[in-house]
């Protein structure tokens, strides 16, 4: 079972490795991060928004990263999960 701390690296290399060139930088947003059903759920946008919560750079297409903590699998989240995370707030 992984430590919240490598599904969370896991996470950050994944939106790393699937960020395209047209995209601005993006960033996790630590403070939304959670656990649920054996999934770390992990937030994240663009690193504008997160820095000043402007709601004008708020990218609005970012499912969550979803790390599974027992076998490290990485995937985004889709849209029949979406109970997992639609409650989360800072």
């Amino acid at each position: 079972m992984l430590e919240q701390a490598e599904a969370l690296q896991i996470a950050v290399a994944f939106l790393e490795g699937s960020r395209r060139d047209v995209e601005p930088p993006l960033a996790i947003d630590e403070g939304l991060v959670r656990e649920s059903d054996g999934l770390l759920i992990v937030p994240y946008n663009s690193a504008q928004y997160l820095a000043t919560r402007d709601e004008m750079k708020r990218l609005l297409d970012c499912w969550p990263i979803l790390v599974d903590l027992q076998s490290g699998d990485v995937r985004f989240g889709e849209l029949e999960e979406r109970h997992l995370w639609k409650n989360l707030s800072g």
